[in-house]
């Protein structure tokens, strides 16, 4: 008798930690969506705050016709954007400047990284430009 209730009592112990390791995974794999959502939300630089929403079309515009009119809209609309946007429109600004003015472009870079904090949404955009752009 007590070779079945040692049994018994074996297969619980087995099956409650069979089952306490899927309630593990479960929210192990829970978390890693929820990362990964905040860093794609995190990512996309159009949705930062910083700037007023009626500059989006100029700002639009000005991107599609070259690196020397997003020179100009910057001039024009830089005092009036913060950061975190102002540093993604800036680094948008780096790369069209990049084909043009490399050396503009890198000292351009330069600025943008050292104002931009650790834990600004902007900065792994920055440590992946690092790589083309950095010291």
């Amino acid at each position: 008798m007590t070779k079945i209730i040692s049994a018994v009592i074996l297969i619980a112990v087995l099956y409650g930690g069979w089952e306490l390791f899927l309630y593990w995974d479960k929210v192990k794999n829970e978390e890693a969506v929820q990362k990964k959502e905040l860093a794609q939300a995190a990512v996309a630089g159009d949705s930062l705050p910083g700037m007023p929403g009626q500059l989006e079309q100029s700002l639009q515009a000005a991107r599609q016709q070259g690196a020397k009119e997003m020179a100009n809209w910057l001039k024009t609309y830089g005092a009036s954007i913060q950061d975190p946007r102002k540093a993604w429109i800036e680094l948008d600004y780096v790369l069209l400047l990049s084909r043009e003015n490399p050396a503009e472009a890198k000292r351009m870079f330069q600025s943008v990284s050292d104002r931009v904090p650790e834990n600004s949404p902007v900065r792994k955009r920055v440590v992946e430009l690092q790589k083309t752009f950095g010291k």
